[in-house]
């Protein structure tokens, strides 16, 4: 079955309304024509040229990517540059690329959404819900069943989450008790000030910077409150609501192919032990 690229933008919309995007942020359609018929799309967190292979090589007409491939104004598209050179290949192959990003993020059903999902949390609520609608917002906030330590609920974080030479990063003695998770999916440490109000005994994120986190553990260790940490790789969290977003496509348009990407868009490839 195919359909239009103006059918499915129109789903997307639904799905993921470009208003509840932050303002810096650019989704949206990145290439392509609205007219063009669309067979089968492909599901990722970032676009790269090995997507883009991966597209191609498979008979793909659409990407879906979360994070926005043009993020930024930039005054040319020569291919002499990585950005010009994936999409210009991408037009001539006839590859359309849409991205979905914050306005996925808040919704229902969105990123951090499947990150609280697959930690197992209960009674699960945006950590900043939107004015007016309280199950829409960013982050989440929710419970695990049993309180356990963080040393235990980080190696559970670590195998919900898809592998990466990063691993997990933690913040916080290991026997701290914890049972009131927050978590953004992307990097979040903007909201570390929000999950120490909601009272979280842990909060996860990815991207983690050294001045944000050594204050929260100061505030800690000095027995003020606040969250232990847990950092994990910003593409492996996200890469968590590939599979919801194709069910979601999938059982719109019935016989459209939707596939979610294998493929490791996480930029790191090896660590050196110290």
């Amino acid at each position: 079955m195919s359909t239009t690229l103006a059918a499915l933008l129109d789903e997307f919309e639904r799905l993921w309304p470009a208003a509840g995007a932050e303002a810096w942020d650019a989704p949206g359609l990145v290439c392509g024509s609205p007219g063009q018929a669309v067979s089968r799309v492909l599901l990722t967190v970032d676009v790269t040229s090995a997507v883009l292979d991966e597209a191609i090589d498979g008979g793909f007409d659409l990407i879906v990517a979360h994070h926005p491939y043009i993020m930024r104004g930039v005054n040319s598209l020569a291919e002499s540059s990585a950005k010009g050179a994936v999409l210009s290949r991408a037009i001539r192959h006839g590859v359309a690329i849409f991205a979905a990003h914050t306005n996925a993020d808040i919704v229902e059903d969105g990123v951090s959404a499947a990150l609280a999902a697959a930690f197992g949390l209960v009674d699960v609520r945006p950590l900043v819900a939107t004015a007016g609608n309280p199950a829409v917002g960013h982050g989440r906030l929710g419970n695990l069943a049993e309180a356990t330590t963080l040393e235990t609920f980080a190696a559970a974080v670590a195998g919900a989450v898809p592998a990466t030479v990063s691993g997990v990063r933690v913040a916080g003695s290991p026997e701290r008790i914890v049972q009131r998770v927050a978590l953004c999916g992307g990097a979040g440490d903007s909201f570390i000030g929000e999950a120490f109000a909601q009272a979280a005994d842990v909060y996860v994120t990815s991207d983690l910077r050294h001045h944000v986190t050594q204050d929260a553990k100061e505030s800690v260790d000095l027995g003020l409150g606040g969250p232990a940490l847990i950092d994990v790789s910003h593409w492996a969290a996200e890469s968590l609501w590939l599979e919801i977003a194709a069910g979601q496509i999938a059982g719109i348009f019935e016989g459209l192919q939707v596939v979610a990407s294998h493929l490791r868009t996480d930029p790191w490839d090896f660590v050196v032990a110290q």
